[in-house]
């Protein structure tokens, strides 16, 4: 029976902050590419984890996505939502926008929708999404 990966074991195995949790989380990530371990994730831990890496330990784009994208492609990590995860982080380093968007944008492909309303402007630079700003007159 798989176990639930919470973020903080992907942040310490990321950084290697606080030595003894970080070999251990090594440990574990080693024990689950070797497909000794099996582990579910959500989209949240993965949303956290970019965040905290882009944010507090100032991560470029695309080490997050390397990084990220390897632990999240292995087979021992059962992710539901999984290829749209890693869809997102390409979109999210090619095309410079938030995980956030890059994720929506992805779903919303998936879903066959081509059109969102936002103000957030990083939408325009989606090639297929039609940005809407609503009107205070609708």
């Amino acid at each position: 029976m798989p176990r639930f990966l919470d973020t903080n074991i992907l942040l310490r195995y990321f950084t290697g902050s606080g030595s003894e949790k970080a070999l251990a989380a090594k440990v574990l990530l080693e024990r689950i590419e070797q497909s000794e371990e099996k582990v579910v994730i959500s989209v949240l831990v993965v949303f956290e984890t970019i965040f905290t890496l882009q944010r507090t330990y100032k991560v470029p784009k695309v080490k997050i996505r390397e990084m990220v994208g390897d632990v999240i492609a292995l087979r021992g990590v059962q992710l539901t939502g999984k290829r749209l995860c890693l869809q997102a982080l390409d979109l999210y380093v090619g095309k410079n926008i938030s995980f956030a968007d890059a994720y929506n944008v992805i779903y919303m492909q998936s879903q066959q929708f081509s059109e969102i309303y936002s103000w957030d402007t990083d939408f325009d630079r989606i090639e297929g999404i039609t940005r809407i700003e609503p009107a205070q007159d609708m």
